[in-house]
């Protein structure tokens, strides 16, 4: 079994995709997974990319997928200090990041900025490899 990380952009394309991830891999996210899927489905409808019944159906779909949230007090102390080590302005990123380097065996983020910073950090895989069986 590979388990994945997954950034909140990753989370968006599977539910917009109504993707089921396959048994031979597991999902890893931080807690704050659903609340900022929520929030960028919101500023899609807010802004008309969006219609609130898609965005329904979405936020519906992340209810159902199988993915472990994690929020430890280990994941916390590791994410401040990859927050720290990049010199970002908040830890939003690097609870990701520090999910994926404690709990995963790669990190699938769809944000090429992002992948950049911390390949070598932690093992990065492209989306595609969530269909690999």
């Amino acid at each position: 079994m590979t388990r994945f990380a997954i950034d909140t952009l990753a989370a968006l394309r599977l539910v917009q995709e109504g993707f089921t991830v396959p048994d031979a891999h597991q999902l890893v996210a931080p807690n704050v997974l659903r609340s900022r899927v929520m929030s960028h489905l919101y500023r899609g409808v807010r802004s008309g990319e969006l219609s609130g019944d898609d965005a329904h159906v979405q936020l519906n779909r992340l209810t159902s997928m199988r993915v472990r949230l994690l929020g430890d007090r280990v994941s916390r102390a590791v994410a401040w200090r990859v927050a720290e080590q990049f010199d970002w302005e908040d830890t939003t990123y690097a609870e990701f990041v520090a999910v994926a380097k404690l709990q995963a065996d790669a990190f699938i983020t769809l944000d090429p900025e992002l992948a950049r910073q911390v390949d070598g950090v932690v093992t990065i895989a492209p989306f595609d490899a969530l269909r690999a069986q």
